[in-house]
């Protein structure tokens, strides 16, 4: 059990590194999703073909995963573009809404009643960013981008609720991040008219960081989380992500200079948000006497 909680600390904490990553890497985000797209779904299939795990799945099953890989696809472009508009605190900060925008749309999707609690907590959080925003008007884009992040993050961990028992979990990672690839590229045309860019190789530190972000970041801390899931609940896997976010910050403050962006507002707006967090951690524990559905949602940052 020890060695499982290590595991799954381990690999959130890597995913706090996906910020500064991005970041880092000088492809726009448009790029940079492609390449981590393309070196994930390599790994992951050469995965599946070392354990000789590659169940039969039918093709209209096939289509409603690759729609999902869609939504993952979109969420990783605006998460990215967020982080090169307006920084990695920023990006962080919004993506940290995403269990309290799906307490609205889950129900909206399984038609069920609302939890006017959760709601509540929603525009609590709602009420933080909108602090943010206000506190700095070149943030306004990498805002309303981040929360488009985090809207999309949700839905997509909401449909993947509704598969991740029926198939190995790779097996799903390989289907969306492998169709999230084929649909990228697909509409790249477009996406170029929309955002140009003269850059469409990694330099070498690129490539570096591009490997760390897929290998290390995505691949590698899926298997991690995956080996803890064996020990403990997906729903401690659930409250310990909420230290992403921090993880991100702290990552962002201490390596891309970020401190200057910590004015009043944001602090506030910062503040006002993680306890809105812990708030709604400690109602949904009360809650729930036992632990969700096993969830694939936490991989996609």
């Amino acid at each position: 059990m020890k060695s499982a909680y290590i595991k799954m600390h381990i690999a959130i904490f890597l995913w706090g590194f996906t910020g500064l990553l991005g970041k880092l890497i000088e492809l726009n985000e448009g790029m940079l999703v492609w390449y981590r797209l393309l070196i994930s779904s390599v790994a992951i299939a050469i995965i599946l073909l070392y354990r000789k795990s590659f169940p039969k799945i039918s093709s209209k099953e096939i289509i409603s995963i690759s729609l999902i890989g869609f939504l993952v696809m979109l969420h990783w472009i605006t998460f990215y573009g967020s982080i090169k508009l307006s920084g990695i605190s920023v990006a962080m900060i919004c993506l940290s809404s995403i269990a309290l925008f799906a307490s609205i749309l889950e129900p909206l999707v399984n038609k069920t009643r609302f939890d006017y609690i959760e709601i509540f907590f929603s525009a609590l959080a709602v009420t933080g960013i909108m602090t943010i925003y206000n506190s700095d008007a070149g943030l306004a884009k990498g805002i309303i981008v981040g929360i488009i992040s985090a809207l999309l993050s949700a839905c997509f961990s909401i449909l993947n609720k509704r598969i991740a028992s029926k198939y190995e979990t790779l097996t799903i990672s390989l289907i969306e991040l492998s169709s999230g690839w084929l649909l990228l590229t697909l509409l790249l045309p477009l996406y170029f008219l929309i955002q140009p860019t003269e850059t469409f190789l990694p330099s070498t530190s690129d490539f570096v960081y591009l490997m760390i972000l897929s290998l290390v970041c995505t691949v590698l801390t899926w298997v991690l989380s995956l080996q803890a899931l064996r020990k403990v609940s997906a729903y401690t896997m659930g409250l310990a992500l909420n230290l992403e976010p921090v993880y991100g910050i702290i990552l962002a403050i201490a390596f891309a200079g970020e401190g200057k962006l910590m004015n009043g507002g944001f602090l506030s707006g910062a503040a006002i948000i993680m306890i809105t967090i812990i708030l709604h951690t400690i109602y949904k524990w009360k809650k729930l006497k036992k632990p969700p559905e096993k969830s694939i949602g936490p991989m996609m940052n």
